[in-house]
């Protein structure tokens, strides 16, 4: 059995040779991210009918008539917050865990609202691209998981170098 190896520059005992080549999946990941939500976050701030409709369905859905508005700006502001986080290599561990959260919150609505999986009728594309993006979401973190796990121990109140 091999042991992990450290870098010089690296005190992480987890260091695996691979890694630069796991960062350039991570940075594949983030762009990949963003390209999803930065056209779907254009139609959503310029109230654009698809969007408007979708939003419709949910606010009706969930009894809150009227808040289609609120519901569709808040969402996009919160993607567009997750895709600076995520494309910001300092921040990428944030931008990660909103976009998990979005993206659960999409694909629950989808599986669970009238929206259903196919709200487009193209054979489930956004439906497909809010789990391809929950996957790279979890997959970044699953790569920071090293900063995930120090994230965890500063809200938990215990010292990070017990993580």
């Amino acid at each position: 059995m091999t042991t992990p190896t450290t870098t010089p520059n690296s005190t992480d005992k987890t260091f695996l040779p691979n890694s630069r080549i796991l960062e350039v999946f991570v940075w594949a990941a983030a762009i990949y991210i963003a390209y999803v939500f930065i056209p779907a976050d254009i139609g959503k701030f310029g109230a654009k009918p698809f969007p408007v409709h979708l939003f419709t369905i949910l606010t009706d859905w969930l009894s809150l008539s009227g808040h289609e508005a609120q519901f569709r700006l808040f969402t996009a502001s919160c993607e567009v917050i997750a895709t600076v986080l995520i494309l910001l290599p300092w921040t990428r561990i944030y931008g990660a865990l909103l976009t998990l959260a979005i993206m659960s919150g999409a694909i629950f609505f989808h599986v669970c609202s009238p929206l259903g999986l196919d709200p487009a009728h193209d054979g489930g594309h956004l439906f497909t691209k809010a789990c391809v993006v929950w996957i790279l979401s979890v997959f970044v973190i699953w790569v920071r998981r090293r900063e995930f796990r120090i994230l965890l121990s500063r809200i938990r109140g215990v010292p990070s170098y017990a993580a």
